[in-house]
């Protein structure tokens, strides 16, 4: 994934503005709203026709979106209600993008079906984040798959720039719900695992007993 490639080279940049921002004061909770408000803005920008500005806004926002993570690591500041917000309004920022291209699609040729793919591509972003977090509930780590939020930006706002989000649409209406299926494969192996491993040991001494 791209994410795991320039994800440590971004988060070494990232640490040393969450320090600086730290020192202004800034809190990692204030910077996530100003995150969700920021994505809200490049919704709005691309709903009203400039799908390419909005492209190149975006990118700006999803870079945005690090920089309460950076802050908290930064001034040693993390917390779980904290990571918990950062999950749900990245979520909500997720849809209100999804929004701002459904508005948009609307009034071009692609309005009919460019409708039915976002809903199919807001679905699987939801479902992925989903998998994810029912299966660390569980115990699991599920953080395998083709499209996390990372990848699924960067494709919205290349295509954005090329003024096509419809090509982005139709990956992501596919891949999405492919990513959620590897995850939840990639539970469900884990599960097996767990439960041959713990039946190995019974296996054994039932063998030695005999």
């Amino acid at each position: 994934m791209i994410s795991e490639w320039i994800g440590p080279r971004v988060r070494t940049w990232m640490l040393r503005v969450g320090r600086v921002l730290s020192g202004w004061g800034l809190s990692p909770n204030l910077l996530t709203v100003l995150g969700l408000v920021l994505n809200g803005l490049v919704a709005v920008v691309i709903a009203m026709g400039h799908p390419v500005a909005g492209g190149a806004f975006l990118l700006i926002a999803s870079a945005f979106d690090m920089l309460d993570g950076a802050v908290a690591r930064a001034d040693d500041s993390v917390t779980r209600f904290g990571g918990f917000l950062d999950s749900t309004l990245d979520r909500y920022s997720e849809i209100v993008i999804f929004v701002g291209v459904l508005v948009y699609l609307l009034d071009t040729p692609d309005g009919r079906i460019g409708s039915v793919l976002v809903l199919l591509s807001a679905t699987g972003a939801l479902m992925i984040s989903y998998v994810r977090a029912r299966a660390e509930a569980a115990g699991f780590g599920a953080s395998v798959g083709l499209l996390p939020r990372p990848e699924r930006v960067i494709l919205l706002a290349i295509c954005l720039l090329l003024g096509r989000p419809i090509w982005a649409l139709w990956i992501l209406a596919i891949f999405t719900h492919v990513t959620a299926a590897m995850r939840i494969l990639h539970v469900w192996r884990a599960g097996q695992a767990e439960a041959t491993a713990k039946t190995r040991p019974a296996s054994r001494g039932s063998g030695a007993a005999s």
